[in-house]
């Protein structure tokens, strides 16, 4: 029988600087969705990769005194040591933008748009913000600056370049929108896309000036013009699939595999708009639905910054506390939509009393106990499952939800120890106490069971201690005072 196919993509993040937070949450909670529904029985193409063309990582480049391709070649390297230190799956497929298979698909797919009657050319003039990759309008600016990028000044551009007739879509994405009215999740969000939309679409500038930014893919035809980042880089999600060939992977899983992507919130507009756009004159099947993240923000909401010094670095939490506890706190304690504050001292809190004093020292009394007492669990007791069904809350991807769910069964493997106590049961009646341990050793598998896409290498840790029948020879999780 033939698995269900299901595809699944992050946002491609910019090479010009290491991979922060929000690309954390980002990455971590897609492979938990990945591994739910690789456990789930579906033949799973989970895709990420880098954007590497743009004026921005044009001016890095300069800066470092590097060629564009020696600059991102190095950055490359560190996303991808960044992704292993999330506990990415093994099963993630990954692609550069300046892969030549993904420059021959973007160039056929501005071919076929253009060939539709969507690509235009025209002067213009225009402000810039290279942080942002966008062209801002003077209602958008903040005393004059981009306020995602306070203090950068902006380009002007006075220039020729081809155009993307996105004013032609706000009727048939708003049509398209009413027929998948879960396309956006979470609902706020869609209303956020949709009310966008119907305010008004402006044609947007898809190419620059070779002379003023060479680093970009060719546009076809002209060699005088490279490709706007974002229109190059969207296409990521189908070239990852071998497209323009429409058969093979295309096929399985854009076509037929409800292909979902993950974004943080200021990139929401790109994906269930602007690609929609773009697929729609390109004539192909439009994406399945966009998951949305909240920002991570530093305490009190304010915006995570160098200048303020409270940006938190994922790997150095991992460096001290492990991958599985970095994936704990941003499945359980940031919030599944909305911006959450990541601090350290809110990070220590959530992992001495959900980890060390939590989990680890619930798995180390318990089979403490089972290796002294004689209890093990019978074949049949491992053969439980969980993911062999439809898990609702991961179906509309709150992750937060279930992962609280889990904990709560913890909390009452607790509780049952405290009430039945077989510790000092063993004594007086030691059946009774082998039947309330046993109960509560297989709970504990249950757990472990339940935990593998939130907590890959933990989950797998417990499951073994307790088909060995051993108790673990450190805590899984040590207190940080």
């Amino acid at each position: 029988m033939n698995k269900q196919p299901f595809y699944l993509t992050t946002t491609l993040p910019y090479v010009n600087a290491e991979l922060h937070m929000g690309h954390a949450l980002e990455f971590v909670r897609a492979d938990i969705i990945a591994r739910y529904k690789m456990l789930a029985g579906f033949d799973v193409f989970f895709n990420t990769g880098t954007d590497e063309h743009g004026l921005k990582i044009f001016e890095k480049a300069k800066e470092a005194g590097l060629s564009p391709q020696v600059f991102v070649d190095g950055y490359v390297e560190k996303f991808k040591e960044s992704v292993k230190s999330f506990g990415i799956s093994d099963q993630l497929h990954f692609i550069r933008t300046t892969d030549t298979h993904h420059i021959k698909a973007a160039q056929a797919f501005w071919e076929r748009v253009a060939k539709n009657g969507f690509i235009y050319k025209k002067f213009y003039e225009a402000k810039y913000c290279i942080g942002c990759e966008e062209e801002k309008t003077d209602s958008e600016l903040v005393n004059g600056e981009c306020p995602l990028h306070p203090g950068k000044p902006l380009e002007h551009i006075q220039e020729e370049n081809y155009f993307f007739k996105y004013s032609a879509f706000g009727e048939k994405l708003i049509a398209f929108y009413d027929e998948h009215p879960h396309f956006v999740i979470p609902d706020f969000r869609f209303n956020e896309v949709k009310s966008f939309v119907k305010g008004g679409l402006r044609d947007f500038p898809i190419s620059r000036l070779k002379s003023k930014m060479p680093w970009g893919v060719p546009v076809p035809g002209d060699d005088e013009h490279v490709m706007y980042v974002w229109f190059d880089a969207l296409t990521n999600y189908i070239s990852t699939l071998g497209w323009p060939d429409e058969s093979g992977n295309f096929k399985i899983y854009w076509k037929d595999g409800n292909p979902t992507q993950y974004c943080g919130k200021d990139n929401t507009r790109f994906q269930a708009a602007m690609w929609q756009a773009m697929l729609m004159a390109a004539e192909l099947p439009n994406s399945h639905q966009i998951i949305v993240n909240g920002h991570i923000t530093a305490e009190g909401g304010v915006k995570m910054s160098k200048s303020l010094g409270n940006v938190i670095n994922p790997k150095d939490i991992v460096a001290e506390y492990g991958t599985d506890a970095l994936r704990f706190f941003l499945a359980k304690e940031i919030n599944t939509f909305e911006d959450s504050p990541f601090t350290i001292e809110r990070f220590k809190d959530a992992y001495n009393a959900g980890l060390a004093n939590g989990l680890g020292n619930l798995v180390s009394r318990i089979m403490t106990m089972a290796t002294s007492y004689g209890v093990s669990l019978t074949d049949e007791d491992k053969s439980v499952t969980y993911y062999d069904k439809k898990v609702d809350t991961l179906e509309h991807f709150a992750i937060t939800e279930e992962v609280q769910k889990i904990w709560l069964a913890i909390s009452m493997i607790d509780q049952d120890i405290q009430k039945n106590e077989p510790f000092k049961k063993i004594k007086t009646s030691p059946e009774e106490a082998k039947k309330d341990l046993h109960r509560v050793l297989a709970h504990l598998y249950g757990v472990a069971v339940r935990l593998e896409p939130f907590m890959p290498e933990t989950a797998i840790m417990i499951q073994k201690l307790i088909i060995e029948n051993k108790k673990p020879e450190q805590p899984l999780f040590m207190r940080k005072d």
